[in-house]
């Protein structure tokens, strides 16, 4: 819910003028490489988030004593201090463990603006141009390093159903290694579904500094931050480790689309092409370009995504994309993700199959109205999800009703029908989507082709 905070903002960042980025450090203890960073709000309160990454009993020490991980450790200490620095937006950041250039200071000022476009938007600020300014004091300048991996592919997994849909596919053609920040029993059974074992999952842990819980029930300025932009460094890591040379991401065209229209303002920012884009200039600039960072799926569309994923029941039972639900590895029936879930599948999977995934017909629950109209463009806003675009839900919507045209329609489709009849003509919008391929950086043209053949059976 959007509140106006920005007093607030201004009173926190007269009070709390500086953020410091005092270190970071890792070490190897027992085949685990332990992860602390190391950051101060001006001169009261100091957070040490960690990181925790079991390694394998035969892993070589050797890349540890070298530049290379040392570069991606700091570069993920730079995004993980958006958590903190946003509790009081201090005006000046100050990094002290290493130096940067002009450029890559205005790559990080430009994240900071876009991954919390939300957040700022959320709490009713609107950031000047000179919101923040960096100031890098370390000695010590990053340097490029070479990096000859193995031709295999990391691929995260959040446990819904695209990266399912990536881990199946590229499973089948090349050598896949799954990778899971948390596991949570949706994530794991991905992967061993899809049939890996357990020794052939990467997991890592992160946790958050409690002080930063405490300082939320307080008051302090909360809300999102770019996950996905802390994930492209930590798979960099994993992967630099592991001696592999691909990560695959799951994100696809639709996250380009911003949350609030006519605005740049997006819950998926990091998941987009334009960061993509941004982060793999980055990589290769300044930490090395021996590791490919795409998205699979970027040519696609939710709807071409849902259709692929229906081709795997046996994820069917396991896979969850709920927020709401991740605690309790179920589907809550009431946020915007499921319902978008629901009609995204609903084109492709039966009734009777929907319902048995998520527990109830959610077509059926007129206190989900508010977030149908949100949905499909009736409201003036997106919800603040991971959620495909408005088009995509218009077509899976009526290709549903069209399927089911001679059934009485349930009470959210009544509600649809009757705000948008005159829209109910277009029937070749479904075919159009289910045929559209996008740009992407998929490096290998085995991989572009298997796309290609799988949509070209809708």
């Amino acid at each position: 819910m959007r509140t106006d905070r920005n007093d607030l903002y201004v009173q926190l960042r007269r009070e709390y003028p500086y953020f410091v980025y005092e270190s970071f450090s890792y070490a190897l203890d027992n085949n685990e490489l332990g992860v602390v960073f190391e950051f101060r709000l001006a001169s009261k309160y100091t957070f040490r988030p960690e990181i925790k990454l079991p390694l394998p009993a035969n892993f070589n020490t050797d890349i540890l004593s070298g530049s290379l991980i040392r570069n991606i450790i700091f570069n993920m200490g730079m995004v993980e201090l958006l958590s903190y620095w946003k509790t009081a937006c201090p005006p000046k950041v100050i990094v002290k463990p290493m130096a940067m250039n002009s450029a890559q200071i205005s790559w990080w000022k430009k994240l900071c603006l876009n991954g919390l476009g939300e957040f700022f938007y959320e709490n009713g600020i609107n950031p000047a141009a000179d919101f923040v300014e960096i100031f890098p004091e370390g000695n010590e300048l990053i340097k490029r390093e070479s990096f000859i991996g193995k031709e295999e592919v990391l691929v995260p997994l959040g446990g819904g159903k695209d990266s399912v849909v990536t881990l199946e596919l590229l499973s089948g053609v090349k050598k896949c290694r799954p990778f899971i920040v948390n596991p949570r029993p949706a994530s794991v059974k991905s992967a061993h579904n899809a049939g890996f074992g357990d020794n052939e999952i990467i997991k890592l842990y992160r946790s958050i500094d409690p002080l930063l819980l405490d300082l939320n029930s307080k008051g302090f300025l909360n809300g999102h931050t770019p996950f996905s932009a802390m994930l492209a460094f930590t798979a960099t890591l994993v992967a630099a480790l592991h001696g592999i040379s691909n990560i695959a991401l799951s994100n696809e065209s639709s996250a380009n689309e911003p949350t609030i229209p006519g605005t740049n303002i997006n819950h998926q920012y990091s998941k987009t092409l334009e960061f993509e884009d941004d982060f793999r200039d980055y990589m290769s600039e300044y930490i090395t370009d021996g590791i490919e960072y795409y998205s699979f799926l970027r040519p696609l569309n939710e709807l071409q995504i849902a259709g692929i994923f229906s081709r795997f029941p046996g994820h069917f039972a396991s896979f969850r994309s709920c927020n709401a639900g991740s605690k309790t590895d179920s589907w809550c029936g009431k946020c915007p993700k499921c319902l978008f879930t629901y009609i995204i599948l609903a084109p492709f999977i039966g009734r009777d199959q929907l319902v048995k995934i998520f527990g109830s017909d959610l077509f059926e629950d007129e206190s989900l109205v508010p977030i149908l109209d949100q949905l499909c463009g009736l409201a003036k806003e997106k919800p603040f999800d991971c959620i495909g675009t408005l088009e995509e839900v218009n077509v899976a919507i009526r290709a549903y009703i069209n399927k089911i045209q001679n059934e009485k329609l349930p009470v959210l489709l009544q509600h649809y029908l009757q705000q948008k009849a005159q829209e109910m003509f277009s029937h070749d919008e479904m075919n159009m989507l289910l045929k559209a391929f996008g740009n992407s950086n998929i490096p290998d043209d085995e991989e572009v082709q298997l796309l290609k053949d799988m949509i070209n059976v809708f």
